[in-house]
């Protein structure tokens, strides 16, 4: 009995990943016939599972909806999955779900077995609380952009550009896309009749949203590539060449091949190629290194190097005056005279 309720769940998993499923492929994933598939569908049916079926060539199963539908159902790995996920998500760069996915948290806790509270304990976080994240974005915004982007509904939106330029904007939305602690909506622009990607930390969309669209395609890769390639442009936009007084080995795993490439010069030194938005960027990045460095070019990043000298010896000063001055005598506290009551 418990051999056939986790081969149930089992089934109940795979026909929620894909929209339609041969009978022999999902016998092939639970190692049944295919006659045994045909009882456990019904099963599912009379448990109130809507699964439709399809017969003939290019026929199989599916999972319907419904309003009658139970509530789901996880096995032990997706329910511990689902708890961490929204245990990381409440403390993530995305604004207004952080209260939401602990109370969800806490309602699955709750019915979870005692076996798999245990594990969740174990995989605890603690956080810090900093405050929202530069590039935090808000759930609202999220929720919009994604629901234009199934809709296929053009969006209107301001946004701000690298500089600070203000710019209204409307596009077809295609998809969004998370890199890092940053958001992307990639779409099509209508004014540059291009394709963009647009840092949602960045936009402010309108209301409501345009008519309906025929999606476009990507002209090459998925929508995560095609904000990876943008990223990859913008960091290009600024390269330097410094050499380091340190050994390769030293230098080359603080160097990411995403930004930045090492060359050994000798067993004392290597030189550095780094790729940045600007070359301020870059001279504030030099000092991570925490060894004595020469800028082998280009000279306007030598230029940003005195800039920030300047502005680190003004630092200097003012705590070394600081430190140096003596503390101020501290006065007296003065007494209170206490005038008894007349009688």
């Amino acid at each position: 009995m418990r051999e056939t309720s986790a081969r149930l769940l089992r089934l109940l998993s795979l026909l929620q990943m894909r929209q339609e499923w041969a009978g022999a492929d999902l016998a092939e994933r639970l190692a049944v016939t295919t006659r045994t598939v045909r009882r456990d569908v019904d099963k599912l049916r009379d448990l109130g599972y809507p699964v439709d079926a399809h017969v003939g060539v290019g026929g199989g199963y599916r999972l319907g909806a419904g309003a009658q539908m139970p509530p789901l159902l996880l096995d032990d790995e997706e329910a511990v999955a689902v708890a961490f996920a929204l245990q990381s998500g409440a403390v993530g760069p995305v604004e207004g779900i952080g209260d939401a996915a602990l109370r969800a948290l806490t309602k699955l806790r709750q019915v979870m077995p005692s076996r798999l509270r245990h594990r969740l304990d174990a995989l605890r976080i603690d956080v810090v609380p900093h405050g929202p994240a530069p590039s935090a974005v808000d759930a609202k915004v999220l929720t919009a952009l994604a629901t234009a982007c199934h809709a296929h509904e053009r969006l209107r939106f301001d946004y701000l550009a690298h500089d600070g330029t203000p710019t209204r904007r409307e596009v077809e939305p295609h998809r969004l896309v998370r890199s890092g602690a940053r958001w992307y909506l990639v779409a099509w622009d209508l004014r540059r009749a291009d394709w963009r990607s647009f840092r949602v930390d960045r936009m402010t969309p309108k209301t409501p949203t345009g008519p309906r669209f025929t999606p476009r395609e990507l002209p090459a890769g998925d929508a995560a590539d095609f904000v990876s390639r943008g990223i990859g442009r913008a960091l290009a936009q600024a390269r330097a060449r410094v050499l380091l007084d340190a050994p390769i080995e030293q230098i080359a795993p603080m160097v990411d091949e995403f930004w930045g490439a090492v060359e050994s010069v000798d067993e004392h030194s290597c030189v550095v190629e780094l790729r940045g938005e600007s070359l301020p960027g870059i001279a504030g990045w030099l000092t991570a290194f925490g060894v004595g460095f020469t800028v082998l070019g280009p000279p306007e990043l030598r230029e940003e190097c005195r800039r920030l000298a300047q502005r680190h010896a003004a630092f200097s000063e003012q705590y070394r005056r600081a430190a140096d001055a003596p503390a101020p005598a501290t006065p007296p506290a003065r007494s209170r005279r206490r005038t008894a009551a007349r009688p």
